[in-house]
């Protein structure tokens, strides 16, 4: 009996492990040259990419582990009794001002401020203290010395500049930078609120559409992101899939929004699920500004900010899924929340299926090509196979059938370089890098 609970105690500390390995989230900073990951643990693990040089031409695109760090513990609020999990919902990058960067880090309640720096050198020949650290005796010294930088080992540092605390009920889904690069939003299922990077302890709730009676409630805010140009416009998604476009000039509080985006129901097509898979998880505006994207369960579309009434583009990511929906509502995946992500010219989008699956759409060409994220398929600088669903009939060699997907595998999180086409998929606990052929 005993060996069996120490057979369980290891099981269970495999499986916690394993649990603390997924990825969450996945972030390229603004050049590109940096990518940060957090996972369920709590932890945030920053790659740096390769320099390319004449005699390594092939490692241009590689990255390599630059930093890792504990951004957030488990916590217990005592008041609510509830425990608060250390997962890292979201990481995003601050613009890089100087040799140092800075990244936001957020898990359910609370946001913090990362600054990452290297270091080279340390200083020598201090007056008050030995090379060891212990302090001199102050009678004993009888010159001056003046410290001298010598230089180290390169070591990387990750120290926390700011703590925001204390400002969501609820749990947090979105940070969004401002193009100021002075504020930030946070939102939650009820709330937005509006930060000062400098201000911790204050914040401004700039949405809030929690109903008097809670029983009331109909939807909940699933996303938010601040226009990439102008400071004052934000927008945010529901849970009934509809997009709101609100401006900080109109009011101090946006419950009332500048733009409404629906796209009308289709009678017909209307079923147990409708309000389910029309629910949004993910809205991105693009580089310009002109547009945006929206993920909702089975598709991907892009909008006009100018055009309220419908998407000027939609893409089926996994049609095939609507006869399976069923099966899905009770496993749970139906309520999957997958991101989108463009390219840096907007003239591409990529999001994430099941079966390790994730999809790349053309917006010029139309066309259209899944590819697979597995280990088996992903020897260093192959080609990747476009792959195939087939639904019924007769199963061609390259496609897999619907019946044989896997829905544990499932890729949830993308990134995008913002100047080339490498791009990072976040497959469960595994992180791939892909980039175009290298000619």
């Amino acid at each position: 009996l005993q060996d069996e609970t120490s057979i369980l105690d290891l099981n269970n500390a495999y499986l916690m492990k394993y649990v603390a390995d997924i990825i969450s989230t996945v972030e390229f900073n603004y050049s590109g040259e940096l990518l940060a990951t957090g996972d369920k643990g709590g932890r945030v693990v920053i790659f740096q990419r390769e320099q390319e040089s004449k005699n390594r031409l092939l490692s241009r695109g590689e990255y390599n582990v630059y930093s890792t760090f504990q951004s957030h513990e488990p916590e217990f609020d005592y008041l609510k009794s509830l425990e608060i999990e250390e997962k890292i919902n979201k990481i995003r990058w601050l613009p890089q001002q100087n040799a140092a960067h800075f990244l936001l880090s957020a898990n359910d309640k609370t946001i913090k401020l990362w600054k990452i720096s290297e270091r080279d050198k340390r200083a020598e020949g201090y007056n008050l203290k030995d090379e060891d650290g212990r302090l001199r005796d102050p009678f004993r010294i009888t010159t001056l010395r003046v410290p001298v930088l010598m230089p180290m080992d390169l070591m990387v540092e990750a120290s926390p500049r700011r703590i925001f605390a204390n400002a969501h009920t609820y749990h947090i889904n979105s940070i969004s930078v401002n193009s100021d690069y002075e504020t930030y939003i946070s939102a939650d299922d009820l709330r937005i609120n509006l930060w000062h990077l400098e201000i911790t302890d204050r914040s401004f709730n700039i949405v809030d559409i929690k109903p008097a009676n809670m029983e009331e409630l109909t939807e909940v805010i699933t996303a938010a992101e601040c226009h990439p140009h102008q400071c004052n416009v934000f927008v945010y998604s529901s849970s009934k899939g509809t997009i709101r476009l609100c401006d900080m000039r109109a009011a101090a509080l946006c419950d009332r929004h500048s733009k409404f985006f629906e796209e009308p129901e289709d009678p017909s097509s209307r079923s147990f699920f409708s309000e389910i898979i029309s629910s949004i998880s993910d809205v991105k505006f693009s580089h310009s500004g002109r547009y945006m994207m929206t993920r909702d369960y089975l598709s991907v579309k892009v909008w006009d900010l100018n055009m309220e009434n419908r998407p000027v583009e939609t893409y089926q990511v996994h049609e095939y899924l609507r006869s399976k929906l069923c099966s899905l509502y009770e496993n749970d995946c139906i309520f999957d929340k997958f991101e989108c992500c463009w390219n840096g010219s907007d003239s591409a989008i990529m999001t994430g299926s099941y079966n390790n699956f994730f999809r790349m759409f053309d917006r010029n060409t139309r066309r259209d090509i899944t590819l697979e994220a597995s280990r088996e398929n992903s020897k260093p600088r192959a080609m990747l196979k476009p792959r195939k669903v087939c639904t019924g009939g007769k199963r061609k060699k390259d496609e897999i059938s619907v019946d044989s997907l896997d829905f544990n595998k499932k890729i949830l999180h993308t990134a995008w370089h913002p100047k080339e086409n490498v791009i990072a998929v976040a497959a469960t606990n595994n992180l791939y890098i892909f980039q175009d052929k290298i000619n």
